[in-house]
């Protein structure tokens, strides 16, 4: 049976007790009929995992022994993704992806065209609930580090966040200058540990937005003749991305840039 990896909020050390919460304990107990004596890897999510052994369940916990640590890859480059707000639904699928894909800060944004608003009281449940996602799409994909999602922003309030980023990218459909295998290919980029990305809604960034973005200093960028799906194009830039330059690159060019 495949050791089960388990998300622990508190930071971790060798030779401790960790005690593990209520929704670990149905999971552990109930779900995979584990007792005390059984081996599960705990990880932290700012890059470190060690492999545990259960002590005790309580009635609402469950206490592990942590021992070694588990040696996990670094990621070669930091990729911030900035995402409108799509319709109902999709931001869910699209968090996962993203975090299962190694990105390690996502940004919701409202655009001009966005469909979907979030109402302000409702703000902090959205982003709790895209943490969850974010924490479950780690401890599935392996990954010691868990993505970050920030609170919906407005546009300027993502703009912002990604001041002394060294590469920035909004996609865009119109644009027929520049592909994003023309930037990543090109010897200026060549050592950017920093990427920051922004996809925009379904109908896609208006010109104004383009041209906001553009004198904060994004590069406007086409993935090419075919129109994805916005929940699609998330997906495909940052794999394009992770393939030239990080998790799925064949060269290495940084070690353990972590959040």
């Amino acid at each position: 049976m495949t050791i089960p990896r388990i998300y622990s909020p508190v930071a971790l050390e060798k030779g401790k007790l960790c005690v593990l919460g209520q929704d670990n304990y149905k999971y552990l107990k109930q779900v995979l009929r584990l007792e005390p004596g059984d081996r599960i890897n705990v990880f932290d999510g700012f890059g470190h995992e060690f492999a545990a052994t259960i002590k005790s369940f309580t009635a609402n916990s469950v206490a592990a022994e942590l021992g070694d640590e588990v040696q996990t890859s670094g990621r070669e480059i930091k990729i911030t993704l900035g995402q409108a707000l799509p319709k109902a639904g999709k931001m869910d699928v699209i968090v996962r992806t993203a975090a299962e894909l190694g990105a390690d800060l996502i940004i919701p944004f409202t655009a001009e065209r966005s469909v979907s608003r979030i109402a302000l009281e409702k703000n902090p449940l959205k982003t709790t609930r895209w943490q969850k996602i974010a924490r479950e799409a780690a401890r599935c994909s392996r990954s010691a580090q868990i993505t970050q999602v920030l609170p919906v922003a407005s546009y300027e309030k993502m703009l912002a966040c990604a001041d002394g980023q060294d590469l920035k990218m909004i996609f865009w459909e119109e644009e027929d200058q520049k592909s994003i295998k023309d930037i990543l290919t090109d010897q200026t980029w060549e050592n950017a540990g920093d990427v920051f990305i922004i996809v925009g809604p379904e109908g896609g960034l208006s010109s104004n937005e383009i041209a906001r973005a553009r004198e904060a200093g994004f590069i406007s960028v086409s993935l090419g003749k075919q129109i994805l799906k916005v929940e699609t194009a998330a997906m495909a830039i940052i794999s394009i991305i992770q393939y030239e330059k990080g998790i799925f690159s064949i060269t290495s060019r940084r070690k353990n840039d972590c959040l």
